[in-house]
């Protein structure tokens, strides 16, 4: 059995032996860049593995005393201060990232002396990936606007500043959740906004598909109308009905996930059939999208996707319909019985179900019955499709509009059959 490195070793050799390898890997990177480039570029792959022999030789020396560890890193930093002023008076384009380079190559030294290896591996693999993705990384820039940034923050905001303050335990007599509240809205918002970046890198070479598939992660029903209304222009009825379809099966797969995360008690008995839902949503309706149309094909336009989903006055908006599904739900547990949850779920299928859906979810074995939660979910979904092939109906043209119609119900039908012994029981 082969042994460890380090027992092969010394351990000072092993530490020597590492300091050199990362440090050269830096170096390796920067040597490139002076090859490459007519203007100084500080250090190669001399300087800095003996930058990382400074760095582990002050820590072997200091031991435990921080303070000779600091005084190093200040020489160090003063000598990349001076290689920065020498750049900027020889050169007008001028950065600062083999001088950090340089500090970061003191630290690895110093981290591996006090045995660090992961977290100073990590520092070298970084840097140098930092270092050698230059060109990539400023390029974002051209694709990210101000607006995407300010959404990142506020998606920074939702799930770390928001979420870890809110309180942990039920209150009132709903036993609403405050953190769990937020981390449905977390949870809904994230695969929303995953779906629009998505929309956006692609939204000027995907096809209908992909738009559907997409749009379906996001919002079904807004996927659904947006088609509809551009298959007027573009007559393909089976294209854009299939892709209505398959928006409708992603929906599927999207409730499928969430009921997975918020339920264990559901996930067992409602995940499977959610997902085959989705499945043969997304099967048919390709099927269905290649089928031959007579009119010629033209290049599918961009997907016109709805509100930002990371948007604070979206992600409250959820957050109080979330509140007020479970609210709604236990009243009419209460007061009309399962008859009543199963009518509620039906109406809720006229708008967008994913509050309806996860409200009852939360409730679900605590104020709402399993098997009523189960039926209520199932019902509503197959009552959002038929409301989307009414959509369909509505904004498409004529042919496209009947082909979604009969898809959709097809698929609510399909949904509701592990249902009919329930409903033939209540009526």
């Amino acid at each position: 059995m082969t042994a460890p490195l380090p027992t092969l070793l010394s351990t000072d050799a092993f530490k020597l032996f590492l300091v050199l390898f990362l440090s050269f890997l830096i170096g390796l990177e920067r040597e490139e860049q002076k090859l490459t480039k007519e203007r100084y570029v500080f250090g190669g792959v001399r300087t800095y593995p003996l930058i990382g022999l400074v760095g582990f030789g002050m820590a072997y020396l200091s031991r435990t005393q921080l303070v000779p560890l600091a005084i190093g890193f200040a020489v160090v930093g003063g000598l990349m201060l001076l290689s920065y002023w020498h750049k900027l008076t020889s050169s007008q384009a001028s950065g600062a990232t083999s001088e950090v380079a340089g500090l970061t190559t003191y630290l690895i030294g110093a981290l591996v002396y006090y045995h660090h290896y992961w977290v100073a591996t990590a520092f070298a693999v970084a840097s140098v990936a930092l270092l050698e993705l230059k060109s990539t990384l400023e390029g974002l820039t051209q694709r990210f606007s101000p607006v995407d940034i300010l959404t990142l923050t506020q998606f920074l905001f939702l799930t770390i500043v928001i979420l870890p303050i809110l309180p942990n335990q039920p209150y009132g007599a709903f036993e609403i959740n405050p953190f769990k509240t937020w981390l449905v809205v977390v949870a809904v918002s994230t695969i929303s906004y995953g779906s629009f970046l998505l929309q956006r890198v692609y939204k000027e070479k995907g096809s209908v598909v992909l738009v559907a598939l997409l749009g379906g992660a996001y919002s079904s029903t807004a996927t659904t109308v947006a088609l509809a209304k551009k298959s007027v222009a573009d007559r393909r009825p089976h294209c854009y009905a299939g892709g209505i379809a398959i928006a409708s099966g992603m929906m599927y797969l999207r409730i499928a996930l969430l009921v997975g995360l918020f339920n264990r008690t559901l996930q067992q008995t409602l995940v499977l059939p959610l997902t085959l839902l989705g499945i043969c949503g997304i099967v048919g309706g390709w099927v269905w999208s290649k089928r031959g149309d007579r009119t010629p094909k033209v290049e599918p336009p961009p997907l016109q996707t709805a509100q930002n989903p990371l948007e604070l006055k979206t992600a409250l908006l959820f957050a109080g319909l979330f509140v007020a599904m479970i609210v709604i739900t236990h009243y009419t547990v209460q007061n009309l019985g399962d008859g009543g949850v199963y009518a509620l779920a039906g109406v809720m299928g006229v708008t967008d179900v994913d509050p309806f859906i996860l409200g009852i979810t939360q409730s679900a074995g605590q104020s709402t019955p399993t098997d009523v939660a189960q039926a209520a979910i199932l019902i509503a979904t197959s009552s959002n499709n038929i409301v989307k092939g009414i959509y369909a109906l509505s904004f498409g043209d004529r042919a496209t509009g009947r082909q979604s119609l009969g898809l959709l119900t097809l698929l609510a039908a399909i949904g509701i059959v592990p249902l009919l012994g329930v409903l033939l029981h209540l009526f």
